[in-house]
């Protein structure tokens, strides 16, 4: 697979211009300020919900992006796993540019020969049996919210409880975060939806003791992505779908971080044999960096559950996010991505497990979590930022990849060759604070 990840006989060519755009769009629309120009307007401007953000990034094509100032940087955090085809790839901008100069937006009184077409490949690619349903929405919170709905439909008066993990990130509206586990994010906003539970991670006996005839939902995290990069074991799995099952409740998936081939396999959850959900949410890398997420439910059961005008959304499943999904899915078929984003993951992980520093290394296909021997993992995300790479820290002493799924084997050997550098740097400070 080559950088821009071009499948045969799709539009081709690649981003060009300085990093302020030589087209004079950015120009035009903005002005051409310097990086540390826009960033002063940014706290002018906006809320400060993200704190100061690390660089203003203008321009990318591929797995490279630069900013305002013209530095350029390895992406290796892809948008926190969404740009599943790096940036500005030629087939998913022609085809989104030529739906919304075709029809942007119809409100969902309609629908588009897009929305129909993908909403069928992801039943198709989820092998999701019949009487199985898809419900488009424009993020993964908000397809979290819907499965929140899903859990309350499944209640009766004895069955109203829904448990989540320990460690879980779920998303920041009020349905998504009564399932998130982080007290920091929860406490602000309290009090929150209730009867959500949260049990020990990877923890059979815990959810033997936990799941019972009065649990409506299960939702779960095949890998926990925020919480460092944490897989259930396949026999967690295997319990979890068991249980559910023998007690009526739903097994609910989010698969926001590792659905659409970021762990080598369409779902996660498909490299366990037996486990097939009731529901599973998608978001992130489905549209190629364009926002679109999804609720698919499994068989008649689930997908009846909820009925007409129990739920909506004004933005969701629009033809311009469906075509972008649609354009991404036919991407990564036709470059083979699945066996590619196996083999990258596995040189990956088995480079960084040789690397001085690097004490654990955890993850499937392109979702990688490495845990450092101190707590440094914030001095290594600014230090390899300076040293031109894009990662990020999930906590003090983990780091997390999730690069573009087109991220070739020699782009990666960059990152590990300068990485001991990059961990030597980000130590010296940690270091002389504790003298």
């Amino acid at each position: 697979m080559n950088e821009t990840g071009t499948p045969t006989g799709s539009a081709t060519g690649s981003a060009t211009g300085s990093a302020t755009g030589s087209d004079g769009t950015v120009d035009v629309l903005t002005g051409g300020d310097s990086g540390a120009a826009w960033l002063s307007r940014y706290n002018g401007a906006l809320m400060g919900v993200f704190g100061t953000p690390q660089r203003v990034l203008v321009r990318g094509s591929g797995c490279h992006v630069w900013d305002a100032d013209g530095n350029q940087y390895l992406d290796l955090l892809g948008g926190i796993a969404v740009n599943a085809l790096g940036h500005a790839h030629p087939f998913v901008t022609s085809v989104i540019s030529s739906q919304l100069a075709t029809l942007g937006h119809i409100s969902n009184f309609f629908t588009s020969p897009t929305q129909v077409a993908l909403a069928e490949k992801l039943l198709a690619l989820s092998q999701a049996p019949a009487g199985s349903r898809v419900f488009f929405t424009n993020s993964g919170t908000e397809a979290l919210e819907a499965a929140v709905k899903l859990a309350r439909r499944n209640s009766t008066a004895g069955r109203s409880r829904i448990l989540a993990l320990d460690g879980a990130f779920h998303g920041r509206t009020m349905g998504a975060l009564a399932l998130t586990s982080k007290k920091a994010y929860r406490e602000p906003f309290e009090p929150l939806p209730g009867g959500v539970e949260h049990i020990p991670f990877n923890d059979i006996e815990a959810l033997l003791n936990a799941v019972d005839d009065t649990v409506a939902a299960l939702v779960i995290e095949p890998i926990q992505g925020e919480a460092g990069v944490r897989p259930l074991s396949p026999e967690y799995l295997r319990a979890a779908r068991e249980l559910t099952r023998r007690h009526g409740a739903l097994l609910i998936l989010d698969e926001v971080q590792t659905g659409i081939a970021r762990t080598g396999r369409w779902f996660a959850h498909q490299a366990v044999d037996g486990v097939v959900p009731d529901a599973m949410t998608l978001a992130k890398g489905l549209g190629g960096g364009f926002p679109i997420g999804a609720l698919i439910t499994f068989g008649e059961d689930a997908s009846s559950l909820i009925s007409a005008g129990q739920h909506g959304t004004t933005f969701g499943g629009n033809p311009v996010a469906t075509a972008a999904g649609l354009a991404t899915l036919h991407a990564l078929e036709a470059s083979d991505a699945l066996r590619h984003v196996s083999e990258v993951g596995a040189f990956l992980r088995s480079r960084l497990a040789t690397i001085e520093g690097v004490t654990a290394v955890r993850g499937e296909g392109l979702l990688i979590g490495f845990d450092l021997d101190g707590e440094y993992a914030p001095a290594a995300v600014q230090a390899a930022l300076a040293a031109g790479f894009i990662i990020n820290a999930t906590g003090p002493l983990t780091l997390r990849l999730a690069p573009p799924l087109i991220l070739t084997t020699e782009q990666a050997a960059t990152f590990l060759d300068a990485l001991p550098g990059i961990l030597a740097t980000a130590k010296t400070p940690a270091r002389e604070a504790i003298s």
